[in-house]
């Protein structure tokens, strides 16, 4: 009788997994008005998104109500594997995936958090067009701790600027210059 332990077994071949590091946030751009119908649909197919939103008042003829109105209008964000893109340009309204020459364009998991803090906090906060100049800075202390951005001046406050590069828009938030360093 024979060890089996002696015996050779042939390699199985590895299955190819997709592996967290495959996954990356992406901007989806939308069509008019469709962020929140584009992200229903990637929710209904197991795909991780983020739509930060921004309260406002709509006036209509006969009454007033307070909207959530999407905080970069014409864009919705999603977390999956490029190589996996088909099901996410297939759902009605994704117009496309912002790229890069031609690949995906993965947003850093940082900007991603930060918008993510800013907007979970009960700060006050306001779209703003992407500034280029000024120090970008950390959070050090409040409930934006740990946040990384661009800190401007806005008359005698400071502001910080969070900002997802890769579609050039940004939200600024008021701030006390003692709270934050240099990054």
């Amino acid at each position: 009788m024979q060890d089996d332990s002696s015996i050779e077994q042939p390699e199985r071949p590895e299955i190819a997994r997709p592996s967290d590091r495959d996954v990356h946030w992406y901007a989806l751009w939308t069509r008019s008005r469709h962020e929140q119908v584009v992200r229903e649909q990637l929710e209904q197919k197991q795909v991780e998104t983020f739509l930060p939103t921004v309260t406002r008042w709509s006036r209509w003829k006969d009454r007033k109500k307070k909207i959530d109105w999407p905080l970069f209008p014409g864009y919705c964000f999603a977390r999956f594997n490029p190589r996996e893109r088909l099901p996410i340009l297939k759902c009605t309204g994704v117009v496309n995936i912002i790229s890069f020459e031609g690949e995906p364009a993965p947003i850093p998991e940082h900007e991603i958090d930060g918008i993510r803090a800013l907007i979970e906090s009960e700060l006050a906060y306001d779209p703003c067009p992407m500034i280029r100049e000024g120090m970008m800075v950390e959070v050090v202390h409040g409930p934006l701790k740990g946040v990384i951005g661009r800190l401007i001046r806005k008359g005698a406050h400071a502001r910080l600027v969070l900002s997802v590069d890769l579609i050039g828009q940004a939200v600024s938030v008021e701030v006390d210059a003692a709270d934050v360093r240099a990054y």
